[in-house]
């Protein structure tokens, strides 16, 4: 028994450290930075629409379809990361495969801009 309590001794030492260190830290900013709200402080921010009262209310898709492309772009040009570390080693085959891809993410923007996907008024 003795054993096992001097194997778990570290742990409960880093736990009631941690506990502390963040106790302290909490304190500390209610210290240095008292909290002042403001009605403009406490309202809602949601996502650039004025605040309503019922979550079942109906709103633009365009917000959600503005996200989803954003994702979707974003995705796509972090494989772009790995392309170019290893551009060296890859050689006309891969340097062709990743045209053809940017040459898809680019028929794909077009293809949305021409939509009118990305306008937001």
């Amino acid at each position: 028994m003795e054993d096992l309590l001097r194997e778990y001794l570290p742990i409960l030492i880093f736990l009631g450290i941690a506990v502390a260190i963040s106790g302290i830290a909490i304190l500390a900013s209610r210290i240095v930075a008292p909290q002042r709200p403001d009605p403009e402080k406490d309202s809602a921010y949601e996502c650039g629409f004025e605040a309503f009262d019922d979550a079942r209310a109906r709103f633009d898709v365009r917000y959600y379809l503005v996200a989803i492309l954003f994702i979707i772009f974003d995705l796509e040009v972090a494989f772009l990361f790995p392309w170019a570390v290893s551009f060296g080693d890859i050689g006309l085959l891969g340097f062709w495969s990743m045209m053809i891809f940017l040459g898809v993410l680019t028929i794909g923007f077009i293809y949305e801009w021409k939509k009118g996907a990305l306008e937001w008024e």
